[in-house]
């Protein structure tokens, strides 16, 4: 048995800035198991490949794509006998986020961007309260750990031992300890 045909009537639908959905055809006398979808932004090399197996289905979204970015899309059936060559190339373009909200109404988007950049300014300065805060955490632990160290050397027995070696340098036969002895008189 041959492997299965090219899918046809490769279509992208449901475009959006950052996502889209490709549908296709397979023809009706072919058992398709699942299908491969190859991805590329126009003009890059890098690919994305998406592969499922165990389904029936003739759509699959892609995600993550950029905006106002162009992209080629190839699939592929995939049977028993093995994967079929490559679609047609189907190429696209995402639109603008700008574009998508201001073509479904015009008086809501100047207020939608307001509303955007006033919750820009409210992220900003949380982000802002949180790295003086983390940043201020960050100051703190490093002081208890400089006190905690200076404790802990001081705490040192290679220190206590440099200590009783210079003590006992200045002491004398007579008076170990650096001191007077008492004579029993």
């Amino acid at each position: 048995a041959d492997s299965p045909s090219a899918p046809v009537n490769v279509t992208v639908k449901h475009l959006k800035a950052n996502s889209a959905v490709v549908t296709w055809d397979v023809l009706e006398d072919e058992v398709v198991i699942g299908f491969a979808i190859s991805q590329q932004k126009k003009d890059v090399r890098m690919l994305r490949f998406i592969q499922e197996v165990n389904t029936t289905t003739r759509s699959c979204a892609l995600w993550d794509l950029e905006e106002d970015t162009e992209y080629i899309v190839h699939v592929q059936s995939i049977s028993i006998q093995g994967q079929s060559p490559a679609s047609e190339p189907v190429l696209f373009k995402t639109p603008r986020e700008a574009e998508k909200l201001a073509s479904k109404n015009k008086g809501k988007y100047e207020v939608t961007m307001k509303e955007m950049e006033k919750k820009n300014q409210q992220l900003r300065a949380g982000e802002v309260l949180i790295i003086v805060v983390v940043l201020f955490m960050w100051a703190g632990v490093i002081a208890l750990f400089c006190r905690q160290y200076d404790i802990i050397k001081d705490n040192e027995p290679n220190n206590s031992k440099e200590k009783a070696k210079s003590a006992s340098e200045n002491s004398t036969p007579e008076h170990q300890s650096g001191g007077l002895l008492r004579s029993k008189v």
